[in-house]
């Protein structure tokens, strides 16, 4: 399975200093960050589909921290939020998580604290990416597809699955050939791999050579 481009952590606060030291803190730890002094500049340039996450300031002129989360679930930017703010009061806090933020940080922040969250962050939103592409492929898969998957991913052999079938070898083998083309695996290892990923079978109770 592929893997993600490259992740981007946008950097949203008024403050200038902040925001630059919050850049050089991710850089330095080979993050690619993205700075903006405004929330209405983010949301213009933002990529809906980009695996990242999003530090955002509560309290701006303007478009607010909260307003942006708002108005990113309008547009269904889907990317993970972490708040960081100097007034993290209760109603605020409620707010913002009711409304799916991840983490809730109070300025001034502890470095690691903040490292850790964005990590987090970009783990769970690969995970997503994933497993959402991983699905994607099996829907893709024919009934007979299918068929010719799950006892395949499960160990048995070619000769095997013919029988079950009742359908020829090289029968099986074309469709085999299908099967990992359109779940993009190189090699069989590759596609049980895919099938344990997406809970369709038990490692545990896989058939031996």
């Amino acid at each position: 399975m592929g893997l993600p481009d490259e992740p981007v952590v946008y950097v949203v606060d008024d403050d200038q200093g902040m925001l630059d030291s919050t850049v050089w803190l991710l850089e330095s730890v080979g993050l690619k960050a993205r700075p903006f002094t405004s929330g209405r500049d983010f949301l213009d340039a933002c990529d809906p589909h980009a695996h990242g996450c999003v530090l955002l300031d509560v309290r701006m002129p303007g478009l607010g921290g909260l307003s942006v989360q708002e108005e990113m679930c309008r547009r269904g930017i889907d990317l993970p939020v972490i708040f960081v703010s100097g007034h993290a009061d209760v109603p605020i806090v409620i707010r913002a998580f009711k409304a799916g933020a991840v983490d809730f940080i109070e300025k001034p922040y502890n470095e690691q604290l903040l490292l850790d969250s964005v990590q987090q962050s970009l783990q769970a939103r690969a995970r997503q990416g994933v497993s959402r592409e991983l699905d994607e492929r099996l829907a893709a898969l024919t009934p007979r597809e299918r068929d010719v998957f799950l006892p395949l991913v499960r160990g048995y052999t070619n000769r095997e699955v013919a029988e079950q079938l009742d359908i020829s070898v090289k029968t099986v083998d074309l469709y085999r050939a299908r099967v990992m083309k359109r779940m993009q695996a190189e090699t069989l290892a590759d596609l049980v791999g895919m099938a344990i990923a997406a809970g369709l079978v038990d490692p545990l109770r896989l058939r031996g050579e």
